[in-house]
């Protein structure tokens, strides 16, 4: 069984806010690329419904922790443009990492944790691609 851990999120992009949004979003993105534990960072945006939705796997629960103390700034400035609505979770998150998503869920944000079954990653042959 694996221990990467797949994170889908969505957020609602507030109202004039879309290019903040977009700013923000690829200066995060930037940073993780660069400093960050994630095994992938993808990002998808409709900007007509004013909607964007993040796909992170990180490697393990302890990356994610990492990756919460480094780019929290990032993180910040992202949700100064936006509202998150729901968190999906692939995997089995450690105690650390849900209790960190806690708040969320008090905050009126769905959030859903679905355990590991059975699965393979090929992440080595995506460096050949770019």
């Amino acid at each position: 069984m694996s221990n990467r851990i797949m994170q889908l999120t969505t957020f609602e992009i507030h109202e004039g806010k879309l290019d903040a949004f977009k700013e923000s979003i690829r200066k995060a993105v930037a940073f993780a690329e660069a400093n960050g534990p994630q095994l992938l960072v993808e990002v998808y945006i409709d900007d007509e419904a004013m909607r964007a939705h993040s796909c992170q796997i990180q490697p393990d629960s302890e990356a994610i922790l990492v990756h919460w103390r480094m780019s929290d700034p990032y993180i910040q400035a992202v949700m100064e443009t936006c509202a998150l609505t729901r968190v999906d979770i692939y995997g089995q998150p450690n105690d650390a990492v849900m209790a960190g998503m806690g708040p969320v869920s008090t905050q009126g944000v769905v959030r859903t944790v679905t355990p590991s079954f059975t699965g393979f990653g090929r992440f080595a042959n995506d460096a050949a691609a770019d």
